[in-house]
């Protein structure tokens, strides 16, 4: 008899509520589940790919060893033990800084990789740690723990009530929110226009969500700061601000309209492509309707000045009154809390504590930006990277330069890759150890229901029990930690041990606690009422927690709970802001005469959603759009390959002609490249496209954050 199962999807951040059914252990359809408070039975294609990765051919499962003759199959016992042995091996005679730990994307949506990866990354004792963080949203946590205390307390559109709304290097439309989980973002922006509200976007390209939206602007790639800077120049300079109930928790109020008083729309205008009397008509709508938010993602991180546009985008909801208000920039109410969890324990954010070795540039959270791995694997000398552990990442194919970190990985003592796939980066490993996942998992989404734009909680049961022998990724991160902490040698030790939740409890066990003593349970709730994890079981669909509410000053982490709205370290990057940008504007230089941008796709996710054959059918989707001058001034033809090159390298891409781009500037999508002979991903090899990676530069950064530039690259297409 067919069975239904209600679960969140967890290939994006769109937390999509799925209805699953099965037979005879067999998906046969997933459609929306309608009665999920979040989605409400919204689902974008990459749901149906949970049916394909469960089902997937190349999915691994069973260890793997790398040997002259090939790869073969090996127990856990002795994948283990020939992981352990060669980072004990190369941490004592290199240095515990000699191993380094990549953490890709998939962690983030993934609950055992949220609990139990920082568990296992302390036991390496390594400096080297990187992960995705700074290839994508690096700048909005350096903002936020800048202004409010805290690197993970994130302000969210209040899409539902808002009735303005600026976005600006995003395209929901197509990613359902990132940073704003907000799935069937089309119904939201729909609705927004049919209560007389307007949506404007602000980007290079005329995206999916720029088309739907009330008014489109394009902007030269990397200069949205002047643009945010011009905004907030005219809101103060005719007194246009209103701070209302946030006027005494908020300090350094008198520093903004000095530092943007030069920044007139006039001059302005000349740098970002969008005229003064644009610049004032939308700096005026925002300011004076009756609630307005601002948004940027993407497109204003991965930037040269990725960390001064999130923070000006923080302000420019801050003076207008558009700040923890619905309809305004908001913060959530998770039923599990992790800002809350966190910030008990002091883990607030940091930056600096240490440099890399080779290029000085700062850590934050814990982390090295990525784009001096490759880097600290090629330069020798004390400190090299020796050895690697990736967990469920692709960063061949994901961050700058990817031919270089290819090389640099073909060069290691050692690897490991806790992956379900023989991919572009986990051929290099020694052994890879695959978790059980997807639809065998249970799951809980711990981050994304703190971006959510609507307070929500649902848990997923697994739906199939693994293959016999399977470890689960918490399993694997455990039994690593516990192997290489080795048994305590004192009382101390022992007792320390003994405390320490990822070591002796389940996922499960850890977030009945959570729920339990969390806002919405029963420490909190007396009687019976409040939640836990028996309660969610038994709401398959999850459970309506309400509309994001406001929660200031209770909410900050910042000394005398008030906002930084001018943090030091933002003022003295608009020096660099005015040095590049300001005085020194101008256009590509005569060799590389064209801005690259990335391109997101709604049937991909990264780098790994490939290997389906219903997310890659159709026609050639890895192609470069580019607008009708620019092809034409270059003697280019719709459906003609060109060679693109930067300074890092070269692809062959088919050209695509649309008048959607700005003019000087090209769009590539990420996540393509998939060319490798020595991967095992069938269905990916078929249709390879190329690596915008394959152009970007690892020296292209913001100075700031460390975060990588991929917005705004300078290259040539012959």
């Amino acid at each position: 008899m067919p069975q239904t199962h209600y679960r969140t999807c967890h290939l994006c951040e769109a937390m999509c509520g799925v209805e699953i059914t099965v037979e005879d252990n067999t998906v046969v359809s997933i459609k929306g589940d309608k009665k999920d408070p979040l989605s409400a039975g919204h689902i974008c294609p990459k749901a149906y790919g949970l049916k394909d990765v469960h089902e997937d051919p190349d999915r691994l499962k069973q260890p793997m060893k790398r040997t002259s003759e090939g790869w073969i199959e090996i127990s856990w016992d002795e994948a283990y033990a020939e992981v352990v042995q060669n980072i004990k091996r190369i941490q004592h005679t290199h240095g515990k800084n000699a191993v380094g730990i990549y953490k890709g994307n998939p962690n983030v949506h993934n609950l055992g990789g949220q609990l139990y990866g920082a568990h296992f990354s302390r036991s390496i004792k390594t400096k080297n740690n990187f992960s995705a963080t700074s290839v994508d949203q690096l700048p909005h946590h350096l903002a936020s723990w800048g202004m409010f205390g805290h690197s993970l307390l994130t302000p969210i559109p209040d899409i539902s009530r808002t009735d303005y709304m600026l976005i600006m290097g995003a395209n929901p439309l197509v990613s359902n929110g990132s940073l704003m989980t907000a799935p069937g973002f089309g119904q939201r922006l729909r609705a927004l226009q049919t209560r007389g509200g307007k949506a404007v976007v602000i980007d290079p390209r005329k995206t999916e969500t720029a088309t739907k939206a009330s008014e489109h602007h394009f902007i030269r790639p990397g200069t949205d700061a002047v643009f945010l800077l011009a905004l907030l120049h005219v809101i103060y300079d005719e007194n246009l601000t209103n701070l209302g109930k946030l006027t005494n928790i908020v300090t350094h109020q008198a520093i903004i309209p000095e530092l943007v008083k030069e920044f007139t729309p006039i001059k302005a205008a000349t740098i970002t492509g969008i005229s003064a009397e644009t610049i004032r008509q939308l700096a005026r709508e925002f300011a004076q309707a009756k609630t307005a938010v601002a948004y940027g993602r993407m497109g204003l991180s991965t930037q040269a000045f990725g960390g001064v546009c999130q923070w000006l985008i923080n302000v420019l909801n801050i003076v207008t009154g558009n700040f923890d208000q619905p309809g305004g920039a908001m913060f959530t109410t998770p039923a599990i809390d992790v800002v809350g969890l966190l910030g008990a324990i002091g883990a607030t954010g940091s930056l600096g504590r240490w440099k890399s070795r080779v290029r000085a540039l700062p850590e934050f959270g814990g982390e090295l930006p990525v784009c001096t791995l490759a880097e600290e694997i090629l330069t020798e000398g004390e400190g090299q990277i020796k050895a690697m552990v990736t967990i469920a990442g692709n960063p061949v194919l994901s961050t700058p330069n990817g031919t270089q970190l290819d090389q640099a990985f073909a060069q290691l003592d050692f690897m490991v890759a806790i992956d379900i796939y023989l991919n572009e980066t986990t051929r290099h490993a020694h052994i890879i150890l695959p978790p059980a996942t997807g639809l065998e998992s249970e799951h809980y989404d711990l981050i994304f229901h703190s971006f959510a734009v609507h307070n929500t909680a649902k848990f997923s049961s697994r739906l199939f029990d693994p293959v016999p022998e399977a470890k689960h990724d918490w399993e694997i991160l455990q039994d690593l930690a516990h192997l290489l902490n080795g048994e305590p040698s004192t009382p101390q030790e022992k007792e320390k041990q003994q405390k320490n939740l990822f070591g002796r409890l389940s996922p499960e066990a850890i977030l009945d606690l959570a729920l339990r003593t969390g806002r919405y349970g029963s420490k909190y709730h007396k009687g019976g009422n409040g939640l836990n994890l028996q309660k969610l079981r038994a709401q398959p669909h999850g459970v309506d927690l309400g509309p994001m509410q406001p929660s200031l000053p209770k909410r900050l982490y910042t000394k005398n709970k008030q906002i930084i709205l001018a943090p030091e370290l933002f003022v003295q990057d608009l020096k660099r802001v005015e040095k590049v940008l300001w005085n020194e504007a101008k256009a590509p230089d005569q060799q590389f005469d064209l801005y690259l941008i990335g391109r997101r796709q709604l049937r991909g996710n990264n780098s790994w959603m490939h290997n389906s054959e219903r997310l890659t059918k159709g026609s050639n989707r890895c192609t470069m759009h580019m607008h009708p001058k620019d092809a034409q001034k270059r003697r280019l033809q719709q459906g003609q390959m060109a060679t693109v090159s930067s300074r890092v390298g070269n692809i062959d891409i088919q050209v695509e002609i649309t008048d959607q781009m700005m003019p000087g500037v090209v769009s590539i999508p990420h996540g393509w490249g998939h060319h490798y002979s020595d991967t095992r991903l069938q269905t990916a090899q078929q249709r390879p496209g190329v690596s915008i990676n394959d152009l970007t530069d690892e020296l292209l950064i913001d100075e700031l954050s460390g975060n990588a530039a991929f917005s705004g690259v300078p290259v040539k297409v012959e």
